[in-house]
């Protein structure tokens, strides 16, 4: 077949050509702004699923849908940052925001005091006035100025949210990666969210990120669960799989025969990035209009040969000798989540030696804990690359660590 025509997307957030299986978040998506536009509250959402089963391209479906009903989209890709820079990021995005309810020409009262808070909120982090070029205002006094990155930002969301509310326009906040926000971080939106529902603003944040952040949003505010919903997505069933595997196909006048679509959902597991990646690599190599089950083999190590070199490999190469070896002996157990004693066991530590290591892991975002005892990989098979990429557990003494990076 020609590179040319191939029609799958295997990049990191791409949208494919056949976005199945996820119409409850989209309807849920669409209920949530319309009953804002109505003055009405409705819980958000964060989704929350492992790597490489669709989250960004939901959040870019979400946009689309935003934007067809005239709302203000504020897109960031959260890293781990400190308060500082965190203000930075979102403030300049939250300028770009007001400039989109309104022209400049066009401000009330009410867009010039936003204009002020959200000066306010910038100055401690952006003294030259950068991030609040254009603004043509002075910093409003009391507010966004408490030193509190939860008083302030809810200052800057009140304000913002009553300009949206008075030119009947709202602002949707689209996260992604909501994990790697910090507890103060966190706490400071869920607390500046719960506002807007008291108030009934047209202000709201649609997020995306790992399993845990369920949990690390009601740790930062105990009444999270009430205020947000944390939908899961997974692999697809194997209808939707076949669906996203075949209808791209079809669209360039290209099928697959039914024993070729049952192989590749049974290697892909339904995962959608995997669709992706193994329904390129079997274009490659196929020749005939009609793509068969020995196409789909014949695909199979440049398949696994892309993933173990990049989404795979990524991974691991950031991690110590130790750090590898506790992912080694969970995959030896299985892609189930284990628990932190039986991985122990397998790597002839205590749980409490190993205590420091699992932390890192989880914070590097490589594992999760979906109950309380338990770890799991946070990146569909990891458990099958591992068995490729480590063949045999070496356990290297408690101590003694490679940095990320170098040499084993």
């Amino acid at each position: 077949m020609r590179a040319l025509n191939n029609p799958y997307t295997p990049n990191a957030g791409a949208e494919p050509q056949a976005v199945v299986g996820r119409d409850d978040q989209l309807a849920s998506f669409d209920l949530l702004l319309a009953r804002i536009e109505r003055g009405r509250t409705e819980q958000s959402m964060i989704i929350t699923g492992l790597r490489g089963v669709g989250k960004t391209v939901l959040l870019g479906q979400f946009r689309g849908k935003a934007l067809a009903r005239d709302w203000v989209v504020v897109e960031l890709e959260v890293s781990k940052h400190d308060d500082s820079e965190f203000r930075r990021d979102l403030s300049g995005r939250l300028r770009t925001a007001l400039f989109e309810l309104s022209p400049k020409a066009r401000w009330t009262d009410r867009f010039r005091h936003a204009a002020a808070v959200l000066k306010s909120f910038t100055v401690s982090v952006d003294p030259t006035g950068v991030v609040s070029a254009g603004l043509d205002v002075d910093a409003a006094e009391g507010f966004a100025d408490h030193a509190n990155l939860a008083m302030d930002l809810t200052d800057v969301f009140l304000a913002i949210g009553q300009a949206a509310s008075e030119c009947g326009r709202g602002v949707v906040l689209l996260f992604d990666e909501v994990q790697f926000l910090s507890k103060v971080q966190l706490e400071a939106l869920i607390e500046a969210l719960h506002k807007m529902v008291q108030r009934k603003l047209p202000v709201t944040l649609v997020g995306a990120g790992l399993p845990q952040i369920a949990e690390l949003a009601g740790d930062a505010k105990s009444y999270a669960e009430r205020l947000l919903k944390f939908p899961a997505i997974d692999n697809l069933p194997p209808g939707d799989a076949r669906v996203a595997l075949s209808r791209p196909a079809e669209e360039e006048r290209v099928r697959f025969s039914e024993e070729a679509l049952a192989e590749a959902v049974s290697i892909t597991g339904g995962y959608p990035y995997f669709i992706q990646e193994l329904g390129y690599a079997v274009w490659t190599v196929a020749s005939e209009s009609t793509i068969g089950i020995d196409d789909v083999r014949a695909a199979l190590p440049a398949y696994e040969a892309k993933l173990d070199t990049s989404f795979f490999r990524v991974r691991l190469d950031r991690a110590t000798d130790l750090q590898r070896a506790y992912l080694r002996a969970m995959a030896q157990l299985g892609p189930q989540a284990q628990k932190a004693s039986d991985v122990a066991q397998v790597m002839g530590r205590s749980s409490q030696n190993l205590g420091p290591t699992r932390a890192e892991l989880i914070n590097m975002g490589l594992l999760f804990t979906p109950e309380y005892g338990y770890a799991a990989f946070t990146v569909p098979h990891f458990d099958q690359f591992m068995m490729r990429a480590v063949p045999h557990l070496v356990v290297p003494e408690i101590g003694r660590r490679r940095r990320p990076g170098t040499a084993s």
